[in-house]
């Protein structure tokens, strides 16, 4: 069973793969101002109890958190700390998070980080070989207890063999937008070797709204990216 919890929304575009982002564009069509990041009406949700006293969120639950930002963005550092203390009472809750900004993480941890929390997966995002080599390289020495890269939109041919140990978890995308960037799948069956080599799980999330196959581009239904990825069954 799964939740999502977003103490806080909006973001600014940090690199190449931020180009097509659902949340700028979700934001966009509200007419709400991505840039201005602001705490949620959740913020304390994962803390909060009923009338008998217990916790609203049933324990034994993954949490995503912060999917309409990223949970390291600078405009948040003064609640942050807030969600690291619901964090650590909850630990019957694992929660997950995705960040552009590993550079950040060792300034924003709690003082008892340690060598990481065993309720806290955190997934490095990249999107082509420039960023997997600068972001990579530094979350291979991060003490992080649950580690997972994220290709995603992936919109080059990279390749991360070299950063997969200590790795649980490998997920490949593609970009939204009609104007996305094309998704090659020879690129994905790429990684997916290199994960199987290195006995790291692997998962197609979603295709490219352009989709290429033995050289043949497709043009893909937002709303059938995910399905399509499902069907090709690779997933290990």
């Amino acid at each position: 069973m799964a939740s999502i919890w977003n103490p806080w929304r909006g973001c600014h575009r940090h690199s190449d793969g931020c180009k097509y982002c659902y949340i700028h564009k979700g934001d966009a069509k509200r007419g709400v101002d991505t840039g201005r990041v602001e705490k949620a009406d959740k913020f304390g949700w994962p803390v909060r109890r009923n009338k008998k006293g217990e916790y609203s969120v049933k324990p034994g639950q993954t949490v995503f958190l912060c999917f309409t930002s990223d949970f390291l963005v600078e405009d948040a550092d003064d609640w942050r700390g807030e969600c690291w203390d619901m964090m650590r009472e909850r630990s019957d809750l694992h929660f997950l998070f995705l960040t552009k900004r590993i550079e950040r993480f060792m300034d924003c941890v709690p003082p008892d980080w340690g060598g990481g929390w065993d309720n806290v997966t955190v997934g490095c995002t990249v999107e082509n070989q420039q960023r997997a080599d600068e972001r990579l390289s530094l979350f291979a020495t991060l003490p992080i207890k649950h580690k997972n890269i994220i290709c995603q939109p992936l919109i080059e041919q990279i390749d991360i063999s070299s950063y997969l140990k200590g790795i649980e978890l490998v997920v490949v995308g593609g970009e939204s937008d009609r104007n996305a960037r094309p998704l090659d799948y020879a690129w994905v069956l790429d990684i997916r070797r290199q994960c199987i080599e290195a006995g790291v799980l692997f998962e197609f999330r979603q295709c490219g709204t352009h989709f290429i196959k033995d050289g043949k581009e497709y043009t893909l239904q937002v709303k059938d990216l995910g399905a399509q990825a499902r069907k090709a069954n690779i997933n290990t």
